[in-house]
This record gives C-alpha cells, sequence and structure tokens, in this order.
C-alpha cells in the first residue's frame, strides 16, 4: 500500500535523521551492496583501515566485505533479511559493539546493508555489561561441567570386586554386553551391584563419552512417569513449564539410558515404552510431534520378570526386547570368597567418607562377615560395617562389634569355620618327630584358613596371624615337604 505524499515525505525525512545520527553518534558506519561488497564508508570509520592492513580507502571499498572485515556477519543479514541489533565483533582492528541493518527497496527486497561501529572500546565502554556476562558466561560453564559430571558413568568393571568363579562370569559376560547395542537385562537380588554394573558397562561401550542416564523406576509416582521418559511439550497442562522438559530418553540420546527395577513399571506405560524401543522416537506429553533418540537401554530388576509374565502383569514382548542380553548377578553367598576384598574396599570407603583414619578388620571379624548370608548383600554388608565403626572407639573392627550389629539387627548370625587346633592331651596314635606334627598341625591350619576364606590369601594370611609374604613363604615349604599327617 502506498502512502500519501506527506507521510512519504515525513518517512524520508525520519530515514535520514536516523542516519545522521548514527553517523555522528556512533564510531564507524559502512555501507554493503546486495553481493556483499563494501560501497562506502564515512570518516569515522576510515581510521581502522590501517589496523585491518590498508592504507587506501580504494583498497577497502569495492571489496567483499568478508575479504576486508574479519568474522563480519554482513553477508548473515543480507541472507536473512533479519538485522544483528547487538553484537561483540572482534578482528584485528580490536573488539567492538556493532550493529547490522538490512536495508530495503519500495518492494521489500533486501538491497545491501548497513554495518555501525556503536563503540570502539568496549572493554571501558561497556565493563559492567561485560562483567556480568562473563559472570553468568562462568556460571553457565559451571552448570554445565556439573551436569556432564552427574551424567558421567561412576563405575567401572574394575569396580565390581570379585576374583570368585561367579565374579569372574559376570565381569566377562559384561565386558561381552559392552561391544553391543543391543539391550541389557541385569537380574539379581536387591544390593548385589547391578547400578554399578550398568555405568561399568557404559564406560566400557562405544557410547562411553555420551551421558549416562538413571531413572529408578518405582521410586517415581505412576502419575509422573510418563513425563519423566518422554518429556513434557510446553504448556502441556496447567503449571507445566513455558519451556517444556526434557526426558529421560531425550537426555540419554548419544549415551546410555538405564532403567532401574523395571518389574515394578505399570503396564499402562509398558507399551509406550516398547514402542520407544522398537522404534527409536518418542513423543513428549502434550505434544505431536515426534523426537528421535538414539540410546542403549540398559534395565534391571530384583524381581522375577519371567514369573511377572506368566502372571499377565508384565508384557511379554517388552519382555522379549528387554532380555536380549540377560546377565545375572550372583548374590554375596554365592562368592563368599569375594567378601574378604570387598569389605577391605568397603572400610576404606566408609572411612573416606567420614574423614577419619584408615579402618582396619580383625582376621576374626573378616572370618565372621564372610559367614553370613546376607540377604541384603553388599548393601546390608556395607551398612553392618558402618554400624561396627561407628560403635568401635578404635579404628579397627573385631569381631565382637559385628556380632552386637548382627544382635541388635536381628540378623541370622552363622558361626565361621573354626581354625584347627592342637590334639587333645592323651592323644592315641604312633609318636612322630616333632619337626613333623608341627609340620602337619601348621598344613591343615592353612589349609583350613583358606576353605574358610573362599581361597582367598589375603583374608586367610588375616586369619592366622601372618603377612601374605608369610603365607606364600610358608606354602612353598610345605608344597614341599611330603609328609603328611
Amino acid at each position: 500500500m502506498s502512502l500519501p505524499s506527506d507521510a512519504q515525505s515525513i518517512l524520508e525525512l525520519a530515514a535520514r535523521s536516523m542516519f545522521e545520527l548514527f553517523a555522528n553518534a556512533s564510531e564507524g558506519m559502512l555501507l554493503v551492496d546486495r553481493d556483499a561488497r563494501v560501497v562506502w564508508i564515512n570518516d569515522l570509520y576510515k581510521r581502522f583501515l590501517p589496523a585491518l592492513g590498508y592504507e587506501r580507502v580504494e583498497d577497502f571499498v569495492g571489496h567483499p566485505v568478508s575479504e576486508v572485515v574479519q568474522n563480519t556477519q554482513m553477508h548473515r543479514v543480507l541472507r536473512t533479511g533479519k538485522p544483528i541489533l547487538i553484537d561483540l565483533l572482534s578482528n584485528k582492528a580490536g573488539t567492538f559493539v556493532v550493529s547490522r541493518i538490512p536495508l530495503r527497496d519500495a518492494q521489500g527486497e533486501v538491497i545491501g546493508a548497513l554495518g555501525i561501529v556503536l563503540f570502539d572500546h568496549p572493554e571501558t565502554t561497556l565493563q559492567p555489561l561485560i562483567q556480568k556476562f562473563a559472570h553468568l558466561q562462568r556460571d553457565l560453564d559451571d552448570a554445565r561441567r556439573e551436569l556432564a559430571t552427574q551424567r558421567r558413568s561412576k563405575h567401572t568393571l574394575a569396580s565390581f570386586i570379585g576374583s570368585s568363579p561367579p565374579a569372574v562370569e559376570v565381569k566377562r559376560q559384561a565386558r561381552r554386553a559392552a561391544l553391543s547395542s543391543s539391550p541389557v537385562l541385569l537380574l539379581g537380588e536387591t544390593g548385589t551391584g547391578k547400578e554399578l554394573l550398568a555405568h561399568a558397562i557404559h564406560a566400557a561401550s562405544p557410547r562411553a563419552r555420551g551421558p549416562f542416564v538413571s531413572v529408578n523406576i518405582a521410586a517415581v509416582p505412576d502419575t509422573l512417569l510418563e513425563a519423566e521418559f518422554f518429556g513434557v511439550a510446553p504448556g502441556a497442562y496447567t503449571g507445566a513449564d513455558r519451556k517444556g522438559r526434557d526426558g529421560k530418553f531425550k537426555l540419554s540420546d548419544g549415551g546410555t539410558l538405564f532403567l532401574d527395577e523395571i518389574g515394578d513399571m505399570p503396564q499402562g506405560l509398558q507399551a509406550k515404552l516398547l514402542r520407544a524401543l522398537q522404534e527409536g522416537e518418542i513423543e513428549p506429553l502434550g505434544s505431536n510431534k515426534v523426537v528421535r533418540f538414539d540410546a542403549r537401554v540398559i534395565a534391571a530388576t530384583s524381581r522375577d520378570l519371567a514369573a511377572l509374565v506368566r502372571e499377565g502383569r508384565f508384557r511379554e514382548d517388552l519382555y522379549y526386547r528387554l532380555n536380549v542380553l540377560p546377565i545375572r548377578v550372583p548374590p554375596l553367598r554365592e562368592r563368599r570368597a569375594d567378601i574378604p576384598a570387598l569389605a577391605e574396599v568397603l572400610a576404606e570407603d566408609i572411612a573416606a567418607r567420614n574423614a577419619s583414619g584408615p579402618l582396619e578388620l580383625s582376621a576374626e571379624a573378616i572370618a565372621l562377615l564372610t559367614a553370613q548370608p546376607w540377604r541384603g548383600n553388599t548393601r546390608e554388608l556395607r551398612n553392618v560395617m558402618e554400624q561396627a565403626a561407628m560403635r568401635s572407639d578404635a579404628p579397627r573392627i573385631e569381631a565382637q562389634d559385628v556380632e552386637q550389629v548382627l544382635h541388635e539387627a536381628g540378623m541370622e548370625r552363622v558361626e565361621p569355620p573354626r581354625v584347627a587346633v592342637l590334639p587333645a592331651a592323651g592323644h592315641a596314635g604312633p609318636l612322630r618327630p616333632l619337626a613333623e606334627q608341627v609340620a602337619a598341625l601348621e598344613r591343615r591350619a592353612i589349609r583350613e584358613a583358606l576353605a574358610a576364606t573362599g581361597g582367598n590369601k589375603l583374608a586367610a594370611a588375616k586369619l592366622l596371624g601372618i603377612s601374605r609374604a608369610k603365607l606364600y613363604e610358608r606354602l612353598d615349604v610345605l608344597h614341599g615337604n611330603q609328609t603328611t599327617a
């Protein structure tokens, strides 16, 4: 629509006035045509030419702006037709606060752009603003680093303590699973280390640099699970974040999503989870837009999923989708040989968390811990050790400290195997040389100590009250002695 002549003249006058205002108030101006060539600069701008590397105006004007002004964004203004009102520009001439405005003809077509240097010393003229920006940027960088740390894998396979055959087999299966992108299903009692293994599989996988995102299904109310998994679109419901919120699937894009206690998932959500796993896409709550994601799924449960399927409480198709690489994590009572080493590591961690000195365990305490059934597995073992450490006035946990905790907690106490003792007086049988009797007794004591600790030589040495080096020395001597008891 054409303007009346008087309105048109007013508009032209305003344009000239604004141009003159910028020309006088700014530190320099340049003009480019639709092909991004510099066609004009004002006198103030000319003072920047030597620093930019040009002695004459004609060496600058008439050339593509991207060739004569480093880091310029004028070509972007020409391409989009949108102004860049405030920006920082740094090049050989210094750092400037600039503004870039597209110029249009009567038909609205972009025919050029005007660049304005608002300030040529922003470090002084805009110091308060720059300081505030720098402070906000530092806070943002710190928040990003903290978030990255939280979503980084916390454990490796070395964190799964144990050298018993069951522990070695679990770690072997975990290494194999790490090389695959298929879903992993970790099965085992509570406290056996399923989440630790999930972290370890992620850390050993090609996705190790990506995020590790976990969600405990049993800890999230059923009404919030869908939003937790799939996210929420902006304004999806009253009280929803205006910017929306990403769900766990989106947050784990490029990494691993750990679904703990998958057996507790509501049946109404199981179908949506199955679709997400099969299609690799989700639909945020309150949105009709499909969002793609690429995340490796590791699920874990302490429940019998196969039984839940038979009872109709867990979808059979979802079970088969998750049960591609099942790994059974054995309870502690099936790998007792690992308990002494595990107790040593837990003692170090308890001492570090309490900022106390080194925490030791007596050989009798280790033997008692090794003998218990540990229905709560590592979690229960740690709890008993923490309580015993808190009750003890010395930096050493004794058997009586453990016994007191077990008794007060009403836990079943199992007596550890007894180490061999000297035969009672009046023992019948032919009298042998003293050296043979001592060697036989020593061999039997070592054999029973090793049996009590599941073959763990360090724990056996502690049980016998000798060093590990001394135990190896005695084993070498005794193996060379063919005399039998």
